[in-house]
């Protein structure tokens, strides 16, 4: 898909510095880094996939002892 953008003059500069440098086409660069803009900003789509893997597991076969250490351990976690 092409598309054209605007972008600040010190954003393409450097951009086109980056894509010589790593030897990748500006296209390349602009899509690996408007999917990992997309990827960091994404949280609730990660979290609803997280909750539906969750939901799906048999709650029988946890063992309580490791669903209490994973909880702490979660809860320790900045997000």
């Amino acid at each position: 898909m092409k598309t054209a953008i605007s972008l600040p003059d010190g954003v393409f500069r450097d951009a086109e510095r980056h894509a010589k440098r790593t030897r990748k086409s500006r296209s390349q660069l602009y899509a690996e880094a408007l999917s990992e803009y997309l990827a960091r900003h994404a949280p609730d789509e990660v979290t609803e996939n997280m909750n539906s893997v969750i939901a799906q597991l048999d709650d029988a076969g946890r063992d309580r002892f490791v669903s209490g250490a994973a909880r702490r351990v979660l809860a320790s976690v900045e997000w």
